[in-house]
């Protein structure tokens, strides 16, 4: 009770200062109250601000600066787009500012630098193609007058011929599997071969344009894909556990059968093994069906990086052989009717 008396004095004592009630009257309005204690407030709080800026203005401190005035010294817009694009990020996002987007270039460029070179995610195509523009300026320079330019890829001729596919398909998948490596390295260096002859066979306006230039960079970079699996060729020591598909890819592309060959291409490539479902080794003897699960149901192009690459360069000589020696719809892989 004594709490609530001394609050109800408390109030008596503001209404009485506060000069609310009229002399005649016992009552007053609540908007009136409320209205006083806002301009007491607001009295209050701008005199503390007066206080402070004046006691700034003797110590010689200056206003901060505002962020909107703070100049930056922004790259041209397309500078910004091409290093956006590098990165492939976008150009500019929903409602974003030329200066928005080159500040987000910059927190990229800052947090994530570029730091990609020579740690394992080199970008092997635009190396392919850096490579054929720096062999194209170099026979700019070497050229006096500019008329003998040429933008051709390298051949290597073995001596491999149409005519001896039909004896090397006869001699290939006999048992002898030093004689199958070098039947098969005879036969990818043709097509490599013959690829080539193709691309340089071109118009020289089509070599230098985009697509060309585009063409012959894979050309180029599968000749580096393939480089090792020519060498395992070469030595006679190619895995087993992909010797044997690869005979059966290059049998099929001799063969024409080109939708045969895609199929034990990817039988080779990402496996099509049994799920053992439980346990598979339970004593002495083998379970029902154990044989099954071998090396040639098992993927091999994730094994290593280097594998990875040589398979998919057999991938685009068996496109290439397709193209150079076409067969009936039926046999083709992806087959696009000639316009």
């Amino acid at each position: 009770m004594d709490f609530i008396k001394a609050e109800i004095e408390r109030k008596k004592r503001q209404i009485e200062n506060s000069n609310l009630l009229a002399p005649n009257k016992k009552y007053f309005k609540r908007g009136d109250l409320a209205a006083q204690q806002t301009a007491e407030y607001w009295k209050k709080n701008k005199a503390q601000e007066e206080d402070a800026e004046q006691k700034s203005q003797e110590s010689g401190d200056q206003k901060p600066e505002k962020k909107e005035d703070k100049k930056y010294d922004q790259l041209p817009r397309k500078e910004v787009i091409r290093r956006l694009r590098e990165r492939s990020e976008p150009i500019r996002l929903f409602g974003e500012s030329d200066l928005e987007a080159y500040l987000r270039l910059k927190k990229l460029e800052t947090q994530e630098p570029d730091i990609r070179k020579g740690q394992g995610f080199d970008n092997d195509f635009k190396a392919a193609m850096d490579q054929v523009d720096q062999a194209y300026l170099n026979e700019i320079i070497k050229s006096s007058d500019g008329s003998q330019l040429s933008n051709d890829v390298f051949i290597k001729d073995d001596g491999t011929t149409e005519e001896d596919i039909p004896k090397m398909r006869e001699q290939l998948g006999k048992g002898d599997k030093d004689e199958d490596q070098l039947i098969m390295l005879r036969f990818f260096k043709y097509i490599m071969k013959m690829w080539g002859r193709m691309l340089n066979n071109r118009q020289e306006d089509d070599k230098r344009m985009n697509r060309g230039k585009l063409d012959s960079a894979q050309h180029t970079q599968t000749v580096g894909y393939l480089k090792p699996l020519f060498r395992k060729l070469k030595n006679k020591n190619v895995d087993e556990d992909i010797l044997d598909s690869m005979v059966l890819i290059v049998q099929r592309l001799m063969d024409k059968d080109y939708l045969g060959a895609n199929d034990s291409y990817l039988e080779m490539a990402i496996g099509n093994a049994p799920w053992p479902i439980g346990v598979t080794m339970v004593g002495i003897h083998a379970r029902t069906g154990r044989e099954k699960i071998s090396s040639r149901y098992v993927a091999h192009v994730l094994n290593d990086e280097t594998q990875r690459k040589y398979i998919q360069g057999l991938k685009r000589l068996m496109t290439q052989c397709q193209k150079l020696f076409p067969t009936d719809p039926s046999r083709s892989f992806n087959y696009k009717c000639p316009v």
